[in-house]
């Protein structure tokens, strides 16, 4: 791939082409006052970045996970196989995976097209709790029950239709969606790296999720979406179909947020709030909201799982901020040279304990939380949104051991077949180490400290996702060890938005609050504290 970097063209300040910098600072302050967690912004008119900022730690180059703004990339690689003959929207599912016919005639399974998957009618409801690490992800569509006849048009939010785009992409091409877009999106658009996308166990994009891209290279995409496929003067999507998707192809009625129910194009968005405009949109609240009648864009990367808080926020004072204002100089200035978005929270330096020298270098090891490994859902080094729809979610922490030099603590683990080290800061400044896991490689920002004489506290944040995971480890005089799980944000506030989201996505008012209580009880079991102790001492006792 060529390694040119073709960044997008920066405006001098904000006004210059017509946003006003004291909107922006308004946002953010009402970003920080609604207690929304934005890592990233970039604001784009008439073609131009007028503004951009990161949230510390995150930095221009990290690529951020994007979840369902993968959709749309996989929309986009829909097209371009559409335009050169692979397939087409009307094409039959099962005419590109014959194997899957059944003895009998299924008449409602020869009816999917790959129309029915981009616009989300294929009528298949792959159940929220099927398990992506194990057995075929075909099979799992395939197999689910109905929820309607596609004939009906019925919309209805199923991830795996955008993963069974990218199959059919795969199986026509004979090649991966990341290996077709390359020449096609990624160069053109002047990626210095091939985006990293999660797989299944075939090596298959998951098409609906799993993408990771850093904010620019999103913008990219979106730009050139928005400027009908063309991109630095060169026609790069084909003509006409980034009207397609980006218009109404079906109604997503049964949502009750103002933005999910005023149209559905090819896994892109239309907007409820502001009219004539339309989003990529993933979850923890990703988005690319392309406004048509101001020929802008704002491009957002975070950590808010209510995302409609999040949209209420910009509509506050976006497209506002489009509208022609003077510059004010003590605006621009303090967007320009103050740090307007404040750092993410970490551990303070605390005293070290006694315990460093008692249990440096020794190995604990953990028994398996019984009821999480039943249903093949351990508790992950990983916060609960990296891992829930991997092939592989990790899990199990085990043999673990630290060992401690000044002012870092190194902590040393292994999930499954897996060991990783990170380097963790004790000073109040953390420290940075690259680890692999749930077949992803992260960068990983990590400190600890004392919070009593027995109790260590380690906080991890895989900084290419949104979450962070906290351990605190309890030291006990009799040589066991518990360690207790957490995440920010907490589990109790990603049920909490799930239980306020059942009705969307469940029919029946009883299925649902039945669904809503069980959700309520889980918080306690997926985060379990883990029992361990130091190997030497258990050998002793034998």
């Amino acid at each position: 791939m060529d390694t040119v970097k073709l960044s997008l063209p920066r405006a001098d300040y904000p006004e210059q082409v017509g946003v006003s910098s004291r909107d922006i600072l308004e946002y953010i302050r009402d970003l920080k006052n609604s207690d929304i967690e934005v890592h990233s912004i970039m604001i784009i008119r008439d073609g131009k970045v007028a503004y951009e900022t990161w949230r510390q730690p995150y930095t221009p180059d990290m690529p951020h996970v994007m979840y369902s703004v993968s959709k749309s990339v996989t929309a986009i690689a829909a097209g371009f196989a559409i335009d050169e003959g692979y397939f087409a929207l009307d094409t039959k599912v099962l005419d590109i995976f014959p194997e899957y016919r059944t003895a009998g005639y299924d008449v409602k399974l020869e009816k999917i097209t790959v129309r029915h998957l981009l616009n989300m009618t294929a009528g298949k409801d792959v159940s929220l709790l099927a398990d992506k690490s194990k057995g075929s992800w075909q099979k799992q569509f395939f197999d689910a029950k109905w929820y309607a006849d596609p004939d009906d048009n019925e919309w209805r939010y199923i991830s795996e239709c955008s993963y069974m785009v990218c199959a059919c992409i795969a199986r026509k091409t004979g090649m991966s969606v990341l290996s077709f877009l390359t020449p096609r999106l990624f160069e053109p658009l002047g990626f210095d790296r091939v985006p990293y996308w999660e797989t299944d166990s075939e090596g298959i994009e998951a098409g609906g999720w799993g993408m990771y891209m850093t904010t620019e290279e999103l913008a990219k995409i979106a730009l050139c979406v928005f400027q009908g496929g063309v991109f630095e003067g060169r026609q790069v999507i084909p003509a006409g179909w980034c009207e397609q998707a980006t218009g109404v192809q079906s109604w997503p009625e049964r949502y009750s947020e103002i933005d999910n129910r005023n149209g559905y194009g090819y896994f892109f968005w239309q907007c409820g709030v502001v009219p004539n405009a339309y989003r990529m949109d993933g979850m923890f609240s990703q988005f690319a909201i392309c406004f048509k009648d101001y020929n802008a864009i704002v491009v957002i990367t975070s950590c808010e799982i209510e995302e409609q808080k999040s949209r209420d926020c910009l509509w506050r004072h976006f497209p506002a901020a489009f509208l022609p204002r003077p510059r004010d100089d003590k605006d621009y200035l303090a967007l320009k040279d103050q740090l307007v978005l404040e750092p993410l929270e970490e551990l303070h330096a605390m005293p070290h304990s006694v315990l460093e020298q008692t249990i440096a270098g020794r190995e604990i090891t953990f028994r398996k939380p019984a009821l999480l490994n039943t249903v093949n859902f351990p508790v992950s080094m990983l916060p609960l949104a990296s891992v829930y729809m991997s092939a592989d979610r990790a899990g199990n922490i085990d043999h673990v051991s630290f060992a401690f030099d000044g002012d870092e603590c190194r902590m040393t683990w292994r999930e499954g077949d897996v060991e990783n080290t990170i380097v963790c800061g004790m000073d109040g400044t953390p420290r940075y180490s690259p680890i692999h896991l749930a077949g992803i490689n992260f960068t990983a920002r990590c400190s600890a400290a004392w919070e009593s004489e027995n109790a260590l506290a380690v906080w991890f944040r895989p900084m290419e996702s949104v979450c962070q995971r906290r351990w605190l480890f309890t030291f006990n005089e009799n040589g066991t060890v518990q360690a207790a799980p957490s995440s920010n944000p907490s589990i109790v506030t990603m049920v909490k938005y799930l239980c306020d989201s059942m009705d969307d996505f469940i029919e029946s008012k009883a299925v649902s609050n039945a669904a809503k209580t069980a959700a309520m009880k889980m918080y306690g079991v997926v985060e379990p504290v883990h029992h361990g102790r130091f190997a030497d001492t258990a050998a002793a006792k034998e």
